[in-house]
């Protein structure tokens, strides 16, 4: 008996940010989604950015005002969708004499504070340094500007847009490799490879959205048009963990001698996360890892800010990722634009393939809207752009407010430790209920119980114990190496299969 093979409107190979976006678009457009990733969905460099949703005001300096615009109106966008998983913060940016002089601060964080339209997020303030919340700098530091943008538990946010994507329609296979794609009449045919089975589908079209892979994903297309040029830069950006450095919930922004800034940012509850770098990095499947001279650097910068210093013997994780950048050419690795680039090709009949290049998690919303307007004369009927007032999974918080929806939290599970209620309330927002509706079972330590990981594998696509420990939470830095090998152990026994 012939299988029957599925046709889906857009194929999107990626379960990135940038893919799960564009999927989510496009299901909740009436498209026929089918949506790929090799591993699990942030397994990459989605997993490993500096967790901000920013404007970036390091890139005001190389004028690049149209991102830095787009990053900023994004913003409160992201904010008001999501505000259990993303939530306002206060940047100190300390004057530091010899670096970028005071009137250079002022104009960037003058047009940082309006170029984007803000609304909810407040102003730019000077502030004096030698007052007690600050105590944790150095003496000679006496000025500071303080200034406003968002913290964001990047690796659940891509989750989210997975999730609002399936619950329009679409369909998202994790641990699923694009094997070939081989063009024919209108569409294409494609091998996917999936608990070591190979099955074909059809797509009407393609987005390449394989981040570091986008290029290996390109060529792969038999029949299509080919470069012999590459437009993909990667770079890679490491990031180190310490115990906590100061408790004040705002975080700090550095000016290195090397003419890059460095954050210092408040990092689950009890750490101090620093990063990042900007390293050339050669082979998208080479695992990028954090060396001893990317720590090491990472230590000099805020040493030369903080009173108390720290070694690399005071790191207790580090994360790295790769940054598929597109290559404008520019000598230094941090001075690769981070806008995206969409490239649209119709090699077959008038099926398109687009490929993204770059992006930032902040512009991810924006970058998908801009695929599918890319994509509109291809599918003619599909609907019009709806995500921008729209909110993710969890995050339809009345008035964006967490904290008054932290209390009634309190109210409907009075019963469940409260350090551990405000977490699981960050991580699930409106959907806590379906995760405690049983209680929280077995506690596995590190504020990790049975009811997340049940949820988690039902509901998030966890297929292991790493995509709980390390991506949809980050619960294995709060537990012992014995409490993260009791729980793999669980794991593989109640819902490895």
């Amino acid at each position: 008996m012939t299988e029957t093979v599925q046709t889906y409107d857009l194929l999107v190979v990626g379960g990135g940010i940038n893919g799960t976006a564009i999927a989510r678009d496009a299901a909740g457009r009436g498209l026929s989604v089918l949506l790929c990733e090799r591993d699990d969905l942030a397994n990459h460099t989605s997993s490993a950015s500096t967790k901000l949703i920013h404007g970036g005001l390091r890139y005001l300096e190389h004028y690049d005002f149209k991102l830095v615009r787009e990053s900023l109106k994004e913003r409160e966008v992201l904010l008001r969708s999501a505000p259990h998983i993303i939530w306002p913060m206060r940047f100190v940016l300390p004057y530091d004499e010899g670096l970028r002089p005071k009137w250079i601060l002022r104009l960037g964080l003058f047009l940082y504070d309006n170029l984007g339209g803000r609304e909810l997020l407040p102003a730019t303030k000077t502030r004096n340094l030698g007052e007690a919340k600050y105590s944790e700098l150095k003496k000679r530091l006496t000025t500071g500007y303080e200034y406003s943008d968002c913290w964001v538990e990047d690796s659940r946010l891509v989750t989210l847009y997975a999730m609002d994507a399936a619950e329009k329609g679409a369909e998202i296979r994790t641990r699923c490799e694009v094997v070939c794609i081989t063009g024919k009449a209108g569409a294409y045919t494609v091998s996917i490879k999936e608990q070591n089975e190979e099955k074909t589908i059809v797509a009407k079209g393609i987005v390449n959205a394989a981040g570091p892979w986008v290029e290996t994903l390109s060529q792969s297309v038999q029949n299509g048009k080919r470069s012999n040029q590459s437009t993909l830069r990667l770079v890679k950006g490491s990031h180190i963990i310490v115990p906590q450095m100061f408790d004040d919930p705002h975080a700090y922004i550095f000016q290195n001698a090397d003419d890059r800034v460095v954050f210092a940012i408040p990092y689950e509850r009890d750490f101090t996360l620093i990063g990042t770098t900007d390293v050339p990095h050669d082979r998208a499947d080479d695992l990028p890892e954090a060396s001893e001279t990317e720590i090491a650097y990472l230590c000099d910068c805020v040493n030369e800010y903080f009173e108390k210093e720290i070694t690399p013997e005071d790191v207790v994780w580090t994360y790295s990722g790769v940054r598929p950048l597109y290559d404008d050419k520019a000598e230094d690795a941090s001075e690769v634009t981070r806008d995206y680039v969409l490239g649209l090709e119709q090699p077959e009949r008038g099926a398109p393939i687009l490929s993204v290049y770059g992006g930032k998690i902040t512009t991810s919303r924006k970058l998908a809207d801009h695929v599918m307007e890319k994509l509109e004369d291809f599918y003619p009927d599909m609907g019009d752009a709806w995500t921008r007032k729209s909110h993710l999974p969890g995050g339809d918080i009345g008035d964006a407010d967490f904290d008054e929806f932290y209390v009634a939290q309190c109210q409907n599970f009075p019963d469940v430790d409260r350090e551990r209620l405000h977490r699981m309330a960050r991580r699930y927002g409106t959907k806590l209920g379906e995760v405690l509706g049983d209680g929280i079972g077995l506690d596995f330590g590190g504020y990790l119980c049975e009811a997340d990981a049940r949820y988690l594998a039902k509901a998030e696509w966890a297929k292991s114990a790493d995509d709980i420990l390390w991506r949809r939470t980050k619960c294995g830095l709060h537990m012992t190496p014995e409490q993260r090998a009791s729980f793999t152990q669980w794991f593989d026994t109640h819902l490895g299969a």
